[in-house]
C-alpha cells in the first residue's frame, strides 16, 4: 500500500487538537496546537545536526500540508 507522506488525524478525546502524521522516515506525529512531537522511530545514533535540519524541514512541510488541507476544506 502506498501511503501519502502526511495524514491528518483527530480524536474525540482531544477535541481541540489536530495531529499531522508523517508516514516516512523519520515517522512522527505532531500536535499542531503545541508543536509537541511523538517519534515513532528510534533515532539514537543518527547524526544530530543532520537530523535537526531534517526535522525542521519536516515540521515546516507538516504545517504547510495542514494549511493546504484546511484551504481545501474551506473551499468545498
Amino acid at each position: 500500500m502506498n501511503l501519502p507522506k502526511f495524514l491528518l488525524g483527530d480524536n474525540t478525546d482531544y477535541t481541540d487538537v489536530i495531529f499531522v502524521i508523517h508516514t516516512e522516515f523519520p515517522r512522527f506525529v505532531i500536535n499542531l496546537v503545541d508543536d509537541e512531537i511523538e517519534w515513532l522511530e528510534d533515532l539514537q545514533g543518527d547524526d544530530e545536526a543532520e537530523l535537526a535540519e531534517i526535522v525542521a524541514s519536516l515540521i515546516e512541510e507538516a504545517s504547510a500540508f495542514y494549511d493546504r488541507e484546511m484551504e481545501r476544506y474551506e473551499s468545498e
